[in-house]
């Protein structure tokens, strides 16, 4: 199904390019710690002493970065401002920590009072000194690394949350844990999804009140979604609320469950495997109001006609719900794309911020949303004040504000016989890279891409639901679109003005999959950049003023923080997401480097490490084979490995490309793929369900692929400042 998917390798982005910026230049080798360096047993006296007050007064405390968002509305805006527009020129590297890991970074780091928390590979928490990444405690929490293969997109994970001296995170097998902020030490840990069904949890953790919630995701592998509070003193839960109803006749867990089960069809249990929804990511907080605001993902499987064949909205599907945060009972829900067919999740994040429209003071939540529309909507009554596409969507072509509802493209509705061309692809207009709001300028700030991809789904009568299987239900065989072509992706960095929501400028990206965005109030916005750098923009036009070659994609969002009265940016910096993963066809790898925890500051001079060069490809073996094992194989890795590797055995840029597989990893193949022979380095074991004859078929299809379409050779000449990595 999976090679289906990926037509969209067709996105062929450019290859890195040299950075002509003078500003990242001249820096010598990082230096020891200065001497006057707060000592690690002052900085961890008392730390993480974040409570609800210290959370509502955020924007009076700019020195710190206690959550994710900063503040519990998530606008991810930094008072601070010694780095403005006119001193970013001095800007450069105060210091790096490598994470240990080349698989990727998508986390927030979290900034109390000093120390920095942050999540490296296989959810390892890290407490440094944040003026000089000094390392002062690790935790481990022994992730089952096996766990990938139920993971979108990489074993990765998007922070921590604070609460009361103590650390949240959600590990990617399911797991809640609690982790004494001074000594690194496991405090409690709750097992917060089933260990039978696929389920995963890279999300951050949102705390309030002494509550913390956590979210999943499986949805392409056919689990049903469920957000949980539990006590953040004890791990004891609290409340559940589920995204999707589940089976009519086991009974309802509450009355909006029993009202969501009245808009599907079918038996949507059954042939959904749970129905999705998983909210896997976002979520937002308004203590004055006392709601907690859930984006929920999408559905399983993805077509409608296989979901619920007999129409319907399917609720809560792709839609923002609001929740009583005591009790976690619904309150009100804005359904993005009613009756979801494009998996279309509506797990971006939420922004809160009080704005004037037409004249009238609003308390409003804002997304920049994975269909393509960005939406204002009043969060205190769930009534849809604006939407208006922010890219080329061809799915729907408005939304009614009559009804609330998009105005679906009939002709390009998609069947098991026909494929059809649809903006946005899968991969989406803006996905979880984090959005910025800035109150100085009004603007919110996101990198966003221009997508399409030819969906279509199998024969209703050919559809089974695969337990702890993808199940995407894409159909190779369906008839090639009629309504046009796949085109290369393009990425942009928005600016986007949410009183008259229109676009106020956007600049064009050398690719698709940047950053998330930081704007500080020194009229600053920061990200990284799929070409390999990151980079300051002026907030109110986009002009770029500074950047810095950090030889890899920093897709997570950056934070600003003070120590000691001086200001730092620091970023997470390691590409990582869906199209790392499975978009194949980008320039070729020929070098790596490690995801790092990157600082900067005014006068910083410290050097990055340079990029490892990659050995050459091994040659490639001699098999015997037959057409028709290399076809199964074929059909074997587009279900099983192409979701990691690339589609046509073409890696994204994450996942090793395995054209240029050592010999020792041919001859030990089979033991790879059945037995975890590199399970420790992320590689996970399949022997559960394939045997010896498939790992066989698809070593075979690799080797056809490697002779047919070999790893092209490396360019003469000294590796450049940026770089593709792997």
């Amino acid at each position: 199904m999976l090679r289906h998917l990926l037509a969209i390798s067709l996105l062929a982005l450019a290859a890195c390019g040299q950075d002509d910026s003078t500003s990242g230049q001249d820096h010598a080798p990082p230096s020891p710690a200065p001497a006057e360096a707060t000592p690690a047993d002052t900085l961890l006296a008392n730390p993480a002493r974040v409570t609800a007050d210290r959370l509502k007064a955020a924007d009076d405390d700019p020195a710190n970065w206690m959550a994710t968002g900063r503040t519990y509305g998530e606008q991810r805006f930094s008072p601070l401002k010694a780095i403005n527009e006119q001193t970013v020129e001095k800007l450069g590297l105060a210091w790096s920590f490598d994470l240990d890991t080349k698989l990727g970074t998508q986390a927030t780091p979290l900034v109390i009072d000093g120390v920095m928390y942050t999540v490296g590979k296989w959810n390892i928490i890290h407490a440094l000194n944040a003026a000089t990444g000094e390392e002062l405690w690790t935790y481990d929490p022994q992730t089952n690394r096996a766990w990938t293969r139920y993971a979108c997109c990489g074993p990765t994970n998007r922070g921590l949350a604070a609460w009361n001296g103590k650390l949240y995170e959600g590990t990617l097998d399911g797991r809640l844990i609690a982790v004494d902020a001074k000594t690194g030490e496991l405090v409690w840990e709750v097992q917060t999804t089933p260990t039978d069904q696929p389920y995963s949890i890279t999300g951050a953790p949102r705390v309030f009140d002494g509550k913390v919630v956590i979210g999943n995701g499986g949805g392409e592998l056919g689990v049903r979604g469920y957000a949980t509070a539990y006590d953040a003193e004890t791990g004891d839960e609290l409340w559940r609320f589920w995204a999707v109803p589940g089976d009519p006749a086991q009974g309802f867990e509450n009355t909006a469950m029993e009202m969501a089960a009245k808009t599907w069809t079918g038996e949507w249990w059954k042939t959904g495997g749970g129905g999705g929804g998983n909210p896997w990511d976002s979520f937002a907080y308004d203590p004055d109001l006392n709601l907690l605001y859930i984006g929920t993902g999408n559905g399983s499987p993805w077509s409608r006609d296989l979901r619920s064949p007999g129409g319907g909205d399917n609720l809560f599907l792709c839609s923002i719900v609001a929740v009583n945060a005591d009790t976690g009972e619904y309150v009100w829900h804005y359904q993005e794309t009613p009756g979801e067919n494009w998996d279309y999740n509506a797990t971006q994040q939420m922004i809160l911020a009080d704005i004037e429209i037409d004249g009238q003071p609003r308390k409003v939540l804002m997304q920049a949303a994975k269909n393509g529309f960005f939406y204002v909507i009043d969060r205190e009554t769930g009534e849809l004040i604006s939407a208006n596409n922010f890219v080329r969507t061809t799915w729907a072509s408005h939304v009614d504000m009559e009804t609330g509802r998009p105005v679906e493209i009939k002709e390009n509705l998609y069947s098991a016989t026909q494929a059809k061309v649809v903006s946005p692809a899968p991969f989406g207009a803006h996905v979880w890279q984090p959005m910025s709001f800035d109150p100085q300028t009004g603007l919110v700030y996101f990198t966003g891409q221009e997508t399409s991809f030819a969906y279509s789904h199998l024969p209703a009568q050919t559809y089974e639901h695969r337990k702890m299987m993808w199940n995407l239900a894409q159909n190779p065989e369906a008839a090639p679109p009629d309504n046009g072509k796949v085109t290369p992706p393009q990425g942009y960095l928005y600016a986007w003005d949410p009183k008259t929501n229109s676009q106020a400028w956007r600049v064009p990206q050398e690719g698709p999959w940047n950053g998330g965005v930081l704007a500080t109030a020194g009229n600053l916005l920061f990200a990284g950049s799929v070409d390999g750098r990151f980079v300051a923009y002026r907030a109110e036009d986009g002009q770029e003023l500074w950047s810095m070659p950090i030889n890899t994609g920093a897709v997570a969002g950056p934070i600003s923080y003070e120590v000691d009265g001086e200001q730092y940016v620091a970023v997470s910096a390691g590409w990582a997401g869906a199209i790392p993963l499975v978009g194949g066809g980008m320039a070729p790898v020929h070098y790596r480097t490690e995801a790092r925890m990157l600082a900067f500051k005014l006068g910083g001079r410290a050097l990055l490490p340079p990029p490892e060069i990659l050995p050459p490809p091994g040659r490639i073996p001699d098999m015997e084979m037959t057409a028709e094992e290399v076809r199964q194989g074929a059909a074997l890795y587009a279900d099983y490995c192409s979701n990691c590797h690339g589609g046509n055995v073409v890696s994204g840029g994450i996942a090793p490309d395995l054209r240029r597989m050592p010999a020792e990893s041919h001859i030990t193949f089979n033991d790879i793929v059945l037995n975890g022979a590199k399970l420790m380095t992320g590689m996970p074991p399949f022997g559960d369900t394939l045997d010896q004859a498939d790992a066989t078929a698809i070593h075979a299809y690799i080797v056809e692929e490697a002779k047919e379409n070999p790893f092209p050779e490396p360019e003469d000449g000294p590796a450049p400042e940026n770089v593709r990595f792997e």
